[in-house]
């Protein structure tokens, strides 16, 4: 099973870059490759976590970063202890360094076929909408909207 679902790819640019890892056989969120990745930058660190901008940011969101576990799992349940509490810390710190005062989480779990997801290795969405403040070029309101089910597509 590969570790990219590319029914779910949302951008040809999202498409051809997952190919491009599949192809090398490498997960884009465990820590040697996406510290060597040439476009995914890290922000910060935790001992658990990676906190970094999302490369293929959702259309209406002001804020997309990512918190990836270091551990390869598919699941917040299989988080080591350690980690699952970690992540308090990271998410925490993404909320003081950003000055957020709302924010939105999205966290898919389990197979990607049926999640809407597209890597498989956990990830989590900290999401923050445009809002009031940036309309888009009509005056539009435009929500960040998440998938959270798909349909496996025959291979």
């Amino acid at each position: 099973m590969s570790l990219y679902y590319f029914g779910n790819c949302r951008t040809e640019d999202q498409r051809a870059e997952m190919e491009r890892l599949d192809r090398a056989g490498v997960c884009l969120f465990c820590p040697d490759v996406i510290r060597a990745h040439d476009r995914q930058q890290i922000l910060w660190e935790t001992p658990h976590w990676i906190v970094t901008p999302n490369e293929f940011p959702y259309t209406g969101a002001r804020l997309h970063l990512l918190l990836i576990p270091k551990d390869h799992v598919t699941d917040l349940v299989d988080l080591t202890v350690p980690a699952r509490a970690d992540f308090f810390d990271a998410l925490a710190s993404v909320r003081e360094k950003y000055a957020l005062d709302h924010y939105g989480l999205g966290v898919r779990n389990g197979d990607c076929r049926y999640t809407g997801g597209t890597i498989r290795h956990l990830h989590v969405h900290v999401l923050v909408g445009e809002g009031d403040e940036q309309p888009d070029a009509q005056g539009e309101f435009t929500p960040v909207r998440m998938k959270f089910s798909s349909r496996p597509t025959p291979a």
